[in-house]
Parts: structure tokens; C-alpha cells; sequence
């Protein structure tokens, strides 16, 4: 089970017995929590400027008045905040056709109520580790870049070459320029972006696709 400080778990239903309900499982799970009693309130929490920069997951009830669950999972995909914050529906029986197409459109799963506390817990853990896995993938992206905006134009043209495979020869051909530059270069390309070696180098664009 995750520790209770490295996680959190949001809950949005307009029924304050389900929110308490679920808060109460939550922590007897060492999970955190923190409920709202409407999709606007969760909402404006996001729009203040709450930064979501741990592992977590929002239980979501479909049908509310106002603003819907339905409507605010719409929003979050709007903002490609469903990846960093995966979303399990709430939902009645009437409801499951409707969960369905979200799973479709990338919410994480749905949980028909009354909910098995067992299975919905064991669901909230594996959406807090995909949470958990997007986010330390987020990271190594930011760093990546970081990195490599610290190359000049030459140096991007040197590792784009050595990451493709080519000897320091062909990379001179390549380029026009002596062996002796492309070494300088590829010198300082490995110091920048913290490698050691090719193989390292090539490694760490396979580890954070699109990098």
C-alpha cells in the first residue's frame, strides 16, 4: 500500500454520506484524501492554480447537479490533466453505458455502486501507481530538455548524428567539419547531458519517447 503522505486521492460526489463514506476507506487504507461536493469546487480548486505534482486519482461521481462529472472529465481531457490524475466514475446502474464510452475516452475505470471497498481500493492503487509511473516520466522529459536546450546548434547536430549510430568520420563528412570537432563536440554533448558514452546517450532518449 502507498504511504499516506505520498499520495492523494480526490473525491467529488454531491452525497455527503458516499463522500464521508469514502474518506473513511480511504484512510483506513493510509490513503489521503480530500473530498469536494461539486464538480465547480473541484474545478475551481485546478483553475487557482493547484499544482497536482504527486501520484493521484480522482473518484468521480457521473451524475450531479450543475456542472457533471461527465462534464468535468471533458475539462480535465481538455487540459491533459487525466494523465497526471487518472479518473475512476462513480456510477449507478443506469449510468454504466455512459461510464463505459469514458473509459473509452481515457478515464481509468468506473466502479458501479455500491462499490466493493476491496476491489474499488485495490482500483484507486493501480491508478495512483499509472499516476505515479506519468509522472516520474514527466520529470525525466523536463530534465531531457533542460539538458539540451544548454547545447549550441552544432552540438544538437553532433549528438542528433550519434544517436542515429554514425562514427565520428562519417559525422565529420556529414557535417564538413575535422574529426578532431566532431570530438570536441561530442565531448561536450556527453558532459551536458550527463553521459558516458553513445550507448548511454542513445539510452536516454529511449527512455523518455519523443524526448
Amino acid at each position: 500500500m502507498l504511504p499516506l503522505i505520498e499520495s492523494q486521492v480526490f473525491v467529488v460526489d454531491d452525497d455527503a454520506s458516499v463522500r464521508e463514506a469514502l474518506a473513511w476507506l480511504l484512510r483506513s487504507r493510509r490513503l489521503a484524501s480530500e473530498v469536494f461536493e461539486s464538480a465547480e469546487d473541484f474545478q475551481r480548486k485546478l483553475e487557482k492554480g493547484a499544482v497536482i505534482n504527486q501520484p493521484s486519482c480522482l473518484l468521480l461521481d457521473v451524475r450531479m447537479p450543475g456542472l457533471s462529472g461527465l462534464a468535468l472529465f471533458e475539462w480535465l481531457i481538455e487540459r491533459g490533466l487525466q494523465q497526471s490524475m487518472p479518473v475512476i466514475f462513480l456510477t449507478g446502474h443506469a449510468d454504466v453505458p455512459t461510464a463505459v464510452d469514458a473509459v473509452k475516452r481515457g478515464a481509468f475505470d468506473f466502479c458501479e455502486k455500491p462499490c466493493s471497498d476491496n476491489a474499488l481500493v485495490d482500483r484507486v492503487v493501480q491508478a495512483l501507481a499509472q499516476s505515479a509511473a506519468y509522472l516520474q516520466k514527466h520529470q525525466k522529459t523536463g530534465r531531457l530538455q533542460e539538458r539540451q536546450a544548454e547545447l549550441t546548434e552544432r552540438e544538437r547536430d553532433v549528438m542528433a548524428l550519434v544517436v542515429e549510430g554514425l562514427p565520428n568520420k562519417l559525422i565529420a563528412d556529414r557535417l564538413d567539419i575535422s574529426i578532431r570537432t566532431v570530438e570536441v563536440h561530442r565531448s561536450r554533448v556527453f558532459e551536458k547531458m550527463e553521459v558516458k558514452s553513445a550507448v548511454e546517450l542513445v539510452n536516454l532518449f529511449r527512455q523518455v519517447p519523443g524526448g
